[in-house]
């Protein structure tokens, strides 16, 4: 069987959609000829905004893992006794000095990201595997960017393998970049990475059409090498599980909710759908930001809340089940367009209406569309938002207007094979 060494940071324990993944891919690999070789950091030495251990029932024994030790910069933390702030204190919400501060640090002096801590015994161990295993194809996927050096590291000791980078998100163009506070040469050192990764890697995947693009206009040429490959959901994620509609009717969330997600719009549309006399339940499953937990307990009323801290995968599914409604809300930054949530498939699949807050024109929108799955609005379109729930409270029927196979992590897998094809 054909191997592949996939290297990435974030593997179970670890929590949140960017672990799932190459976790559903590696679960699927070996059904088509390919086993998949993991590499990741070791769980005592990594740095977790969240953990799942329920993912980890999740992957074939067969799948081999390998872990190695790595320097945890966000050990300060810890000593605090403070949680891992995810995307590298990209949803922290603490603008005294000493925040302001320490995002400063991580944005100039630990570039591309502080978990770079873990590329030299990751680079030593992955030399190692590819001596013992044979292996000829790797594929780095991220965040954290800094994963992507390692993939760079070794196809310049080893020019003839085939290197896949797989890069999820935007780099210096992720939303929260500024708050980072960039000096011009953090910012051109950062971009000097990226370009190099981009025009270095044999091939690319990206999560969706305009991060292809995005990508594609900082390296001449590249998009002829980059392949979109989305996330999707698994089927036996949802094995078991039935559908049901709630007594009361219910609009839920499900993931973070930091301070740069705009829900005022949103929460202005419920004041005018209860107007109108209507009761509803607003359930938030993971974690909410204080500010956006205040903000909305002063609109929403506590009678019609319900928070709900980060709770592992097959109950997050769950609730998705268990729902009227399913609410997505895409940051509002200017490189929105291209952010795909890993959870929109995952409400696709539960079968649930979904009201997307977000660019029309965006990706996410045009997955929306094409499955017929809900409908997306601007963030202050309480209107048309209220106009919508009003609909769905009177019928709450819902029609597929496209089968949700495609997304699927089984049929999803099938797309990295001509990618790994030594002729492609």
């Amino acid at each position: 069987m054909n191997k592949v060494l996939i290297v990435t940071y974030y593997w179970p324990p670890s929590g949140g959609a960017g672990v799932q993944r190459w976790l559903k891919f590696s679960k699927y690999l070996p059904e088509l000829g390919w086993d998949p070789i993991v590499l990741t950091v070791d769980p005592e030495y990594a740095a977790y905004p969240v953990t799942d251990f329920s993912l980890k029932n999740d992957l074939p024994s067969s799948v081999k893992v390998h872990i190695t030790h790595a320097l945890n910069y966000f050990d300060i933390y810890k000593k605090n006794k403070s949680k891992i702030p995810s995307a590298g204190f990209a949803n922290s919400a603490d603008n005294t000095l000493k925040g302001k501060i320490l995002r400063f640090i991580r944005g100039n002096f630990f570039l591309p990201d502080p978990r770079k801590g873990w590329n030299k015994y990751a680079f030593k161990k992955a030399c190692e595997l590819i001596g013992n295993e044979g292996i000829k194809h790797i594929i780095t996927t991220s965040p954290p960017h800094s994963t992507q050096l390692i993939g760079l590291k070794i196809k310049k000791k080893y020019p003839t393998i085939k290197w896949i980078a797989d890069l999820r998100d935007p780099w210096t163009d992720i939303y929260y970049y500024k708050q980072f506070y960039p000096t011009f040469i953090s910012k051109w050192i950062d971009a000097r990475l990226e370009k190099i990764v981009l025009k270095k890697a044999d091939k690319i995947i990206t999560i969706g059409a305009s991060l292809k693009n995005l990508f594609s206009l900082k390296v001449k040429g590249i998009e002829n090498k980059t392949e979109v490959i989305t996330n999707g959901y698994d089927e036996d994620d949802f094995s078991g599980m039935t559908a049901t509609i709630p007594s009361v009717f219910t609009i839920t969330y499900v993931g973070t909710l930091s301070d740069i997600y705009p829900v005022n719009g949103f929460l202005n549309a419920l004041q005018i759908f209860k107007e109108k006399g209507n009761e509803f339940m607003l359930r938030f499953i993971g974690t909410v930001s204080q500010n956006q937990k205040d903000l909305i307990q002063s609109k929403a009323g506590d009678s019609t809340l319900e928070f709900i801290p980060y709770v592992d995968h097959p109950s997050a599914i769950e609730f998705m089940l268990k729902t009227s409604v399913l609410l997505l809300i895409i940051p509002d930054h200017q490189s929105n367009k291209s952010i795909i949530t890993g959870k929109l498939f995952e409400y696709i699949a539960s079968g649930k209406p979904v009201i997307c807050l977000g660019p029309d024109d965006g990706d996410a929108a045009g997955i929306m569309r094409n499955t017929g799955h809900g409908m997306t609005f601007s963030y202050t379109d309480s209107k048309g938002i209220c106009e919508y729930l009003s609909n769905l409270i009177s019928d709450i029927s819902f029609e597929e207007k496209m089968s949700r196979k495609v997304f699927s992590r089984r049929e999803l897998t099938k797309k990295i094979l001509p990618l790994l094809s030594d002729d492609n």
